[in-house]
């Protein structure tokens, strides 16, 4: 009762105080927008998916094909608004509020998406700082505060728990024809998950997790440098890190996972395989899935460490000898891995990708490794093959 009044007592301060204030943001926002996207197919639907995550929101327009029945994805863009949700103060609700209303007023309104082929979820990192901090409340306030903004009422934001993340990212990255031999690992900021379908169905999942990320992985090792902040000083901490209780944790998870048995292929998503399939095979810079092998990004982890100058986009480029690469998009997405990891995270995110692919290096059997590029929409495809069988459905029952 009192949590119910509270959030009544909330929900009256926003409408009365921060609405007027966050409506106009929204419109000028809106009416300031253009839609900027090239479509690939003739014949397509565009669905978008909006997710508050752990730094902010992020909203991702994707193009279905719809030819020969067939439903063929294609991403058209992402956008994202770094609001720090899980501060869980009020500059920071205000600001994760209007982003997520922002960006689902432009979809719907700018995009022309209707209501039905935007999903709007929470992703279970929120979930898991507002249990661990006992900050649920700000997520339904949260909610309540967003479906006010937008008018819509009974509007469907789905607060997913961990399991049923990783579930959705396998059945939304990983193609039908590999979905039950394919081992899918995604390696976030400060945590990885992912698992695989052991009986031949999309409802059982086993779990796999550990407690190690890129960002996590590369504060452990600066944690234990004591005043020489060189890199050569970071490489050998990162080295005893990853050495020690990393390696630790991620043998066990690998064993009690029994992935190694199970798997024929093992394929890395997250921030950290994004950047190495950008750098390591710009030759496909196109392609959204990349295969490599466990020499390639160990030769790869070296050239960071030894030579990291040559991984700037023009030094690339100039390394292309396929006259069909275009080189001036390849520097373009090269500057984004850049930009967004710097050269210890690099090498943190790498040097954790190897320890794990080295589970699977088996003296008999050795798995086919892919780094997936665009696994932070992995969930959002899940839906759309969802909302695609519901369609077909409803006209079918016609």
């Amino acid at each position: 009762m009192a949590i119910n009044l509270q959030r009544s007592m909330i929900c009256h301060y926003f409408r009365r105080n921060l609405l007027p204030l966050l409506s106009l943001l929204l419109i000028s926002a809106v009416a300031s927008a253009q839609p900027d996207i090239k479509f690939k197919y003739k014949k397509s639907q565009l669905y978008s998916g909006i997710e508050v995550g752990s730094k902010g929101v992020k909203m991702s327009l994707v193009e279905v094909s719809r030819d020969n029945d067939n439903a063929d994805f294609n991403i058209l863009k992402d956008t994202s608004s770094n609001t720090d949700f899980i501060s869980f103060d009020t500059e920071t609700f205000t600001a994760t509020v209007k982003a997520f209303a922002g960006l689902y007023l432009t979809a719907k309104n700018v995009y022309k998406i209707p209501s039905n082929r935007i999903f709007t979820v929470v992703s279970s990192g929120v979930k898991i700082q507002a249990v661990k901090f006992d900050k649920n409340d700000w997520i339904d306030r949260m909610i309540d505060s967003f479906r006010l903004a937008v008018n819509e009422p009974t509007r469907e934001v789905d607060v997913v728990n961990v399991a049923e993340e990783a579930r959705l990212s396998h059945l939304g990255i990983v193609p039908a024809s590999k979905r039950y031999n394919t081992f899918l690992i995604d390696i976030g900021s400060g945590n990885t998950k992912g698992g695989y379908f052991p009986k031949n169905n999309t409802i059982d999942f086993k779990l796999f997790q550990l407690s190690w990320g890129t960002k996590s992985t590369a504060n452990a090792a600066e944690k234990r440098i004591d005043g020489n902040f060189t890199l050569s000083a970071f490489h050998k901490q990162l080295y005893r890190v990853l050495e020690g209780s990393a390696n630790d944790e991620i043998v066990y998870a690998i064993n009690v996972s029994g992935a190694y048995n199970m798997s024929d292929n093992v394929a890395f998503s997250g921030g950290i395989a994004w950047s190495v399939a950008t750098l390591i095979s710009p030759d496909l810079i196109e392609n959204p899935v990349v295969p490599v092998t466990y020499k390639e990004v160990e030769k790869f982890y070296d050239r960071i460490y030894k030579n990291y100058s040559s991984l700037s986009g023009e030094e690339i480029a100039k390394g292309l000898t396929d006259p069909t690469v275009n080189k001036e998009e390849v520097v373009k997405k090269v500057k984004v891995v850049n930009k967004v990891f710097d050269q210890k995270a690099l090498l943190a995110g790498t040097g954790l990708l190897l320890k794990v692919m080295r589970q699977f290096e088996g003296i008999y059997e050795r798995k086919q490794f892919y780094l997936v590029k665009n696994g932070q929409v992995g969930w959002v495809s899940a839906y759309v093959d969802r909302a695609i069988s519901e369609e077909n459905s409803n006209a079918k029952s016609k």
